[in-house]
């Protein structure tokens, strides 16, 4: 079936891959497929649920945030609607991912994909601190890829279509790690427009032509800026209802992978770097900056700021012979 990843991700470590997409895109059922595949190559994968409002999975989930978080008992306490209840679960769960991580490095070397479902909020992993921390979990602890998954039929109208790029664009600089185009639901409509418009933008132009909008010419000036993101896209036309294109699904995602592994992975850690030298920079700033507000204090207590030396510590001849001379009046006296 072509599933394996230890032989282009130069790793024997698993490839997680983070399902992110629209809600109705197909990412829950694209999921189910891919699970199946890896069921059936012999080489099942690790599966995670980050949904916490979904009512039924079409899979068996090995870490599911329903069991940590009860999404609707959230909604009444927090008194939210249903998006903010479920930006908010996930926030809550995201405070113990870390064990998350804990159960998922134990397996890693067992399994060779790490497949993570999420839900349709895409705002979660464009500006949401829950976001964050999970891509940043993941990214730090195997090979990691963003699948974005569109659903072809409804982007067969241009200004849907370049609102998906926009996002896949987006998450793709607030997580900086590679992504992969799924194109879902081939079974319906073909792929083939989406990547003519991708390489010919002129192509794309054309198609905006019968609607004279601002969000026509806005789209139409978009296709430009973004010519340089298509360039080095990976894409794959796939359906998760006939199981179409998902051996090209894991070849590109491990094409991906080897892509973590040669370019964000150091940039990752040099990052990280970066991040521990300012950690330790500030750290020191802030203890001379301490030193620096307790020297007056400490003097006005009458604390000297150098240790005495053993010349000070010596009583002075003449304060000796007054002791002397106390002591002699004090015998008298009795």
């Amino acid at each position: 079936m072509g599933t394996g990843g230890s032989s282009e991700t130069g790793s024997d470590e698993a490839v997680a891959v983070l399902v992110i997409g629209m809600a109705g895109s197909g990412k829950t059922t694209l999921l189910q497929r891919l699970a199946a595949q890896l069921h059936e190559s012999n080489a099942p994968g690790y599966v995670i649920n980050l949904d916490p409002a979904v009512k039924l999975l079409p899979y068996d989930a090995h870490v599911d945030v329903r069991d940590t978080v009860d999404y609707k008992a959230v909604m009444e306490s927090y008194d939210l609607g249903p998006n903010g209840g479920i930006l908010t679960s996930l926030n809550l769960f995201a405070t113990k991912f870390d064990q998350v991580m804990d159960l998922v490095e134990k397996r890693k070397e067992s399994v060779p994909y790490v497949l993570v479902d999420t839900p349709g909020q895409i705002e979660i992993f464009t500006w949401s601190a829950s976001g964050s921390i999970i891509t940043e979990a993941l990214a730090s602890t195997m090979p990691t890829v963003v699948v974005y998954v569109i659903d072809t039929p409804r982007c067969t109208n241009p200004k849907t279509f370049m609102s998906n790029m926009l996002q896949a664009c987006s998450i793709m600089y607030k997580t900086k790690l590679p992504v992969v185009l799924a194109f879902n639901k081939v079974d319906v409509e073909n792929h083939q427009f989406a990547l003519d418009w991708m390489d010919d933008f002129e192509t794309y132009h054309e198609a905006l032509e019968e609607d004279a909008d601002y969000a026509s010419d806005l789209s139409r000036s978009l296709s430009l800026v973004l010519d340089e993101f298509y360039r080095n896209l990976r894409t794959v036309g796939i359906s998760a209802v006939t199981g179409f294109g998902v051996d090209e699904f894991f070849r590109q995602v491990r094409g991906a992978a080897k892509e973590y592994n040669q370019i964000y992975k150091p940039e990752l850690e040099r990052r990280r770097k970066a991040t521990a030298t300012e950690d330790q920079k500030r750290k020191e700033k802030e203890l001379q900056q301490l030193a620096a507000d307790l020297t007056p204090s400490m003097g006005d207590l009458g604390i000297a700021d150098a240790p005495l030396s053993k010349e000070s510590q010596e009583m002075p001849e003449d304060a000796q012979e007054i002791s002397d001379d106390n002591l002699e009046s004090d015998e008298v006296e009795e």
